[in-house]
């Protein structure tokens, strides 16, 4: 099985992430499952963070684009998964109705496996400007009764990059923000950012008083496994009636590529 991993990062600018990632997916993959990281393009954007755009939905929706060429390159390469590993979920509607492979959602498989975990789930993140987001993510994914809301985990990327060398204070403040989302009444937290996440799995980090914290690295290796799985042996396909959902000709797809200069060719990194 061969699992296209897309991050909203540039993979290369972020080393200690990025090695991290390589050993979190070799420990929680199946023998057999091949997980192939892939980031935006080299220059995508000024810095080596990324939130400086996505906290903006316009400069979010154009960054999509990418995410788009990305999965038309993972079917044209065969991949039998196509596994979005953001929280935001830039064009996963979109996607879903451009490609016929499987396509995995970092943020939806989270919450999804939340629901089996408590009756209600809350998410912290670095990107304060996505609390918004995630709570529309929440309503368009059918949870918006099991969503007990986003917050600020009050520590910034940058800080998640620095404490992968020393992570203990981190940590205690992670602690600490979890136990404002349960006073809340989150019964799961979600570490938003996959960063974030990484920071906390590698460092056994599983709850908060009691109450779960969820490994969405883990539950989104795992729904992509299962979803290539139930395509192989069940014949289990997406739903391809109506305007979200039918899927058009990839000869047009590479046409308007082209003609918005974009190259559905151009490697991916």
């Amino acid at each position: 099985m061969k699992i296209w991993h897309q991050s909203f990062t540039v993979l290369d600018d972020l080393g200690a992430y990025h090695e991290a990632l390589k050993a979190h997916f070799a420990r929680i993959a199946r023998p057999g499952t091949q997980i192939d990281l892939h980031g935006m393009h080299p220059g995508t954007y000024r810095t080596n963070y990324p939130g400086s755009d996505i906290r903006h939905a316009s400069l979010q929706y154009i960054h999509g684009l990418q995410f788009m060429m990305a999965a038309v390159e993972a079917q044209r390469q065969e991949y039998d998964v196509y596994a979005i590993s953001t929280l935001p979920e830039p064009a996963l509607r979109e996607i879903r109705g451009l490609v016929d492979i499987p396509v995995v959602a970092y943020g939806e498989s989270a919450m999804l496996t939340a629901c089996m975990l408590g009756r209600k789930f809350g998410v912290l993140v670095f990107i304060d400007d996505l609390n918004d987001l995630i709570e529309q993510n929440a309503h368009g994914h059918g949870l918006a009764s099991r969503f007990a809301g986003a917050m600020p985990v009050g520590f910034t990327f940058n800080d998640v990059l620095k404490a992968f060398d020393d992570p203990a204070e981190l940590i205690e403040r992670f602690r600490d923000a979890a136990r404002r989302l349960i006073a809340k009444g989150a019964e799961v937290i979600i570490p938003g950012e996959a960063p974030m996440n990484i920071l906390l799995a590698r460092n056994g980090v599983s709850e908060v008083d009691g109450v779960p914290v969820l490994d969405s690295l883990a539950s989104w290796i795992k729904q992509a496994e299962a979803m290539a799985d139930l395509r192989k042996f069940c014949g289990t396909k997406p739903c391809r009636t109506g305007y979200y959902h039918k899927l058009p000709e990839m000869d047009r797809v590479n046409e308007i590529f082209s003609f918005y200069g974009l190259d559905p060719l151009r490697p991916v990194s």
